[in-house]
């Protein structure tokens, strides 16, 4: 959860613990929530701390000593960042988020729905590691196949960089995807939509949209504290 205090986030982040205090009362108000969630995602950069920092393994024990918090009954679905895993992505640093928070993508159905969480720093630059974003664009592939077979309700992407901000077209910049990119992905969700009877409706979930979550769950934890 981002706290969007004015820090410096090039030395650690100095609004780290006002963070895990407002994760803190986001785990508080999740667990009291009638009925349960299905599920509690984090949508990308889990912490500041970028690979090969030396405050890193600090911020991520403190993340993971609150999130042991979350009723046991929720599970935690984990979404890779660029804070995460780096701005060019390597399979080390790969390699290293899935040993400490899992697979850097995955696929899971509840009832009717199929869920998708997608390792969007291979789309935004993979010069390090080309050959692991073929391996997702592959399996991908094979999953929106799935979800044509399996005639799903809706389709639910979870990413970090969000497939746009505003347009479609819109230029290119550091918080979206590039054009080709783009395209080329909504291509994939559209056809699998098109195919899929009753109409299958897919929605991305980013970063920026989860910002408009994590507010609202940082209200009802100041609510439950009122």
């Amino acid at each position: 959860m981002k706290a969007w205090a004015i820090g410096d986030c090039d030395s650690g982040g100095d609004e780290w613990e006002e963070e895990i205090k407002l994760t803190e009362q986001a785990v508080q108000a999740i667990n009291k929530l009638n009925p349960k969630p299905k599920f509690f995602v984090l949508c990308g950069d889990l912490i500041h701390g970028m690979p090969g920092t030396q405050w890193r393994k600090d911020q991520e024990q403190d993340l993971k000593n609150v999130l042991k918090k979350v009723d046991q009954d929720i599970p935690l679905v984990f979404v890779s960042g660029n804070h995460d895993i780096g701005n060019a992505p390597t399979p080390e640093t790969i390699d290293d988020y899935c040993k400490h928070w899992g697979d850097d993508y995955f696929s899971f159905w509840i009832g009717g729905v199929f869920f998708l969480v997608l390792n969007s720093q291979l789309y935004f630059n993979s010069s390090k590691c080309p050959e692991l974003k073929q391996a997702q664009d592959e399996w991908l592939n094979g999953q929106l196949a799935i979800a044509e077979k399996q005639k799903c309700k809706h389709v639910i992407v979870f990413q970090h960089i969000p497939l746009f901000l505003k347009d479609p077209d819109e230029d290119h910049d550091y918080f979206n995807l590039e054009k080709s990119v783009r395209h080329n992905i909504m291509e994939k969700f559209q056809k699998a939509a098109q195919a899929s009877f009753p109409a299958c409706t897919a929605t991305i979930f980013s970063a920026l949209k989860l910002c408009f979550l994590a507010t609202a769950i940082r209200m009802l934890a100041d609510s439950t504290k009122a």
